[in-house]
């Protein structure tokens, strides 16, 4: 650079920025920001050295491998399912005039659940029972035979033909005599003789009259209409229980699953489709059988056999148990899956448990615990407490981790081989 640019470079001193005519204000506003800084720290070390809240639990002093409970040899996830689940359908065809249950309905057997209509029905038990009682008149009119009167009136009929005959038969005898003298004609004599045949087989045949009268009726006949009535007696008791059937009721003591028709939908016994008329009416299951349907992968399957027991819980409540005990062994396997559906029957139901509702079983092997040590102690531990083989123990208001040795889980949580003697605090939650 030239030296006479040099020269000319120059600081103006005269054009300072002027300072402050208030002094003490800036010293003011400097002090307050140094105060809130501070403040913002001191809250901020304390939030961050703060102690953790947290829940804990002391591990109850050693027990015997007795009481510690019996040990677990599988643990398997599922669902609850009804024992029994009941479709309730109706047996003839109709439309709903009335539904008396809502889903979630406790019901008794044999309690009304939906009314069909049943004008058709009652008109074709009438016509049965009319022709019912047709019958067994004209049965009670055969068996009781014909009345005194009327075989008294067929004796008289009988009596004015034998006098007719008589009388036809005088007439006869003077014709003949008339004719051999010349004085009637022979035709005459035909017509005589032609009444007084007419005269004897009417006789004849009102004698007939008189003796079936007397007799009674044949045995063929009664035992013709006495089949008649039992057609009769059949098609009458069969529109009976089709009036019947248009009352549906449950089956068994139960609870309403379902609801699937509606007043005025129609119920059918032949095909359902999609959108056209219904083949059941409710589903219905009794909540006191229930049943968790696990499917056991093959690798495991050899743990388990039949009348095994087990702990049954529910992640809706995971602190209640419930026992149960092995009811169900599907007899083949399930290729796609590899396993075998096994189904647990809970022994002790109440109203926490549904169905469709998930489950875990804790299958325990009964003889493995009676052949166990008595005299040895162990430790258990919730398995709460327990996150990838170490615990958290709280000693003097800080946590500190610790490695333990686990056997197998029981009913009453989880054994400690090695690492805990009994006493000490630890953390659950967290």
């Amino acid at each position: 650079m030239e030296t006479t640019d040099l020269h000319g470079l120059k600081i103006d001193r005269g054009a300072r920025r002027p300072r402050s005519t208030n002094p003490a204000l800036g010293r003011i506003l400097s002090a307050a920001l140094i105060v809130v800084l501070a403040a913002g720290a001191w809250f901020a070390y304390g939030k961050l050295t703060a102690p953790t809240i947290v829940e804990s639990v002391r591990v109850a002093p050693p027990m015997s491998a007795a009481a510690s409970g019996e040990q677990s040899v599988l643990s398997a996830t599922g669902y609850i399912v009804a024992a029994h689940k009941i479709e309730v359908a109706s047996k003839v065809n109709g439309r709903v005039s009335w539904i008396g249950v809502e889903k979630g309905d406790k019901v008794r057997a044999d309690q009304l659940l939906v009314r069909l209509e049943d004008d058709e029905y009652r008109a074709q038990l009438q016509q049965a029972t009319g022709q019912l009682q047709n019958l067994e008149a004209r049965l009670a009119e055969l068996v009781h035979g014909s009345r005194p009167e009327e075989i008294a009136k067929a004796k008289a009929d009988v009596e004015q033909a034998k006098a007719d005959l008589e009388n036809s038969k005088v007439t006869l005898d003077r014709t003949k005599a008339l004719v051999k003298e010349g004085v009637l004609s022979n035709q005459s004599l035909d017509d005589a003789q032609a009444k007084y045949d007419g005269n004897v087989a009417r006789v004849n045949s009102l004698q007939r009259v008189l003796d079936l009268a007397v007799i009674g009726t044949r045995k063929e006949q009664i035992d013709q209409i006495k089949g008649q009535i039992e057609q009769a007696r059949g098609l009458a008791a069969f529109y009976q229980t089709q009036l019947d059937n248009t009352l549906i009721k449950a089956p068994v003591t139960g609870t309403i699953l379902e609801r699937n028709v509606e007043k005025g939908e129609f119920v059918t016994t032949g095909f359902v489709g999609d959108k056209g008329a219904k083949g059941y009416v409710v589903s219905e299951a009794d909540l006191r059988d229930l049943k968790v349907e696990l499917d056991i992968n093959q690798n495991d399957f050899s743990k388990l056999k039949s009348d095994q027991k087990g702990i049954i819980t529910t992640d809706a409540y995971p602190d209640l148990k419930f026992k149960g005990i092995i009811d169900e062994i599907s007899p083949e396997a399930n290729r796609s899956k590899a396993t075998v559906q096994v189904k647990v029957r809970v022994l002790d139901p109440d109203d926490h448990l549904r169905p469709e509702m998930n489950a875990t079983v804790a299958f325990y092997n009964e003889a493995a615990g009676q052949k166990a040590d008595s005299t040895k102690l162990t430790v258990v531990v919730p398995a709460a407490a327990i996150q990838n083989g170490n615990v958290f123990q709280i000693v003097n208001g800080r946590v500190k981790k610790r490695a333990v040795t686990t056997a197998a889980s029981t009913a009453q949580g989880v054994v400690v081989e090695g690492g805990l003697i009994g006493g000490e605090d630890l953390v659950l939650n967290p």
